[in-house]
């Protein structure tokens, strides 16, 4: 067990934490019109506040967020990536940056990573399933994955939140963990993760449906009316290899199906604190669902509040320069 943080012990480091820059009141209200449009409700256009996100951190006991946030436009998603940035120098203790990839241009998704890593400090990459329309399996992302593979990276995969209404129902309620599994699933088939041993890739939200599937792929992949098939070997192999997170899923039914298919062992926390779906009430639920839900063991379960200190070793390095080194933080 590596050493962590004494005065960290029960306090949780969380993966999946959202911001956004400061925009003017036009450009908000821009935003939360589209999502009306898309048939999310929210009553209100969205703000990120740094106070408030202190506060819930402080209420809730987590220690450090990872800080993720994927605009559409290449400059927007660069002036994020600065502004996420400052906020981790700002504050080194408390915020990690998982830097954004436009991953629909290769070529600028390299440049960003590059950037990033060598200007920003970035502790890890942050990608959406599907952006701009093009997919993770794309064989167009082979220059990424290699760099990214070389350096060991950690990458954080959000569903596309921005997709369209389906019968009626806002996307991030549950199409978005079809769209991971559809993506998950398609980067198997393409060896994806085999391909890219040295990335430690992280899914959101429990992995979507993808866990649940899994035993439809292992059965089904490789029959004979399957283009590309795939073994239930090859299912197992690169499937247990991936990384999930606990936003807005920390339940039985989430948790079981996940720790099947990728073991306890590879469960971390996230809160989804920051997006505008997400609550400071919903939040709590789902923290304390994490606690009471009997699908994890105490050991376990202290396992997922800070394993991601294993998988961020600069923001690791931060949080142990901030306080006195314990083994009783367990992971």
């Amino acid at each position: 067990m590596a050493q962590t943080n004494g005065g960290l012990a029960g306090r949780y480091v969380d993966v999946h934490a959202h911001f956004t820059p400061p925009s003017a009141e036009h450009e908000r209200l821009r935003v939360w019109q589209a999502m009306l449009g898309r048939g999310i409700y929210f009553p209100e256009p969205h703000e990120w506040s740094l106070e408030r996100t202190l506060a819930y951190m402080d209420a809730s006991g987590t220690a450090m967020q990872m800080l993720s946030n994927i605009p559409t436009r290449l400059a927007s998603l660069r002036a994020s990536n600065d502004y996420g940035a400052s906020l981790a120098a700002d504050h080194p203790s408390r915020f990690g940056l998982l830097a954004a990839l436009p991953t629909d241009a290769p070529s600028a998704a390299v440049d960003e990573a590059v950037r990033a890593r060598e200007e920003l400090d970035a502790d890890g990459f942050a990608v959406t399933t599907k952006y701009n329309g093009v997919y993770l399996g794309d064989e167009s992302l082979t220059p990424l994955w290699e760099l990214l593979d070389d350096w060991g990276a950690a990458v954080f995969v959000h569903p596309d939140a921005r997709l369209p209404p389906t019968l009626d129902h806002p996307a991030p309620l549950y199409e978005v963990a079809f769209d991971t599994a559809r993506t998950v699933f398609d980067m198997i088939f393409r060896k994806t993760f085999t391909r890219y041993p040295g990335i430690t890739f992280v899914i959101a939200h429990c992995g979507g449906a993808f866990p649940a599937l899994t035993g439809r792929l292992r059965l089904l992949g490789n029959e004979s009316w399957v283009p590309q098939g795939v073994t239930a070997q090859e299912v197992d192999e690169q499937a247990s290899s991936l990384y999930v997170d606990t936003a807005a899923t920390a339940f039985t039914h989430s948790l079981l199906p996940a720790m099947a298919t990728v073991g306890a062992d590879h469960i971390v926390y996230g809160s989804d604190w920051g997006a505008p779906c997400t609550t400071e009430s919903s939040a709590e639920s789902n923290r304390s669902s994490l606690l009471q839900c009997g699908a994890l063991s105490l050991e376990e379960e202290g396992g997922v509040r800070a394993r991601a200190l294993d998988l961020f070793p600069r923001a690791a390095q931060r949080l142990a320069d901030a306080e006195p080194l314990s083994e009783e933080f367990v992971r």
